[in-house]
């Protein structure tokens, strides 16, 4: 197996700009010269998984809150409704 060509040093850096600053692949192989290819390889051995990023995560979070605030706000809806059908049929029955 040959040396690789590149230092420890530049590939840390390379990985750290697509895992951490979530930085494309590809921009990432265009800028440096390395190919996607051996990007890929550098980020299997470093533990990366395909999509994920910090950008990814921060995502993943703000979809979660947005849907248990949906969930949410349909409850509330529907108890406000059933209220509204409560008021109107007592108002109705004491006239």
């Amino acid at each position: 197996m040959s040396k690789s060509p590149y230092s420890e040093e530049f590939k840390a850096e390379t990985i750290k700009q697509i895992m951490e600053e979530g930085v494309g692949v590809l921009a990432v192989a265009k800028a440096t010269g390395v190919s996607d290819v051996t990007l890929y390889k550098w980020l299997k051995v470093a533990g990366w998984k395909s999509g994920e990023s910090k950008d990814k995560k921060k995502i993943t979070e703000a979809d979660q809150e947005i849907k248990a605030l949906k969930a949410e706000l349909k409850q509330v809806k529907m108890e406000r409704d059933i209220l509204k059908k409560a008021a109107a049929y007592f108002a109705g029955e004491s006239l």
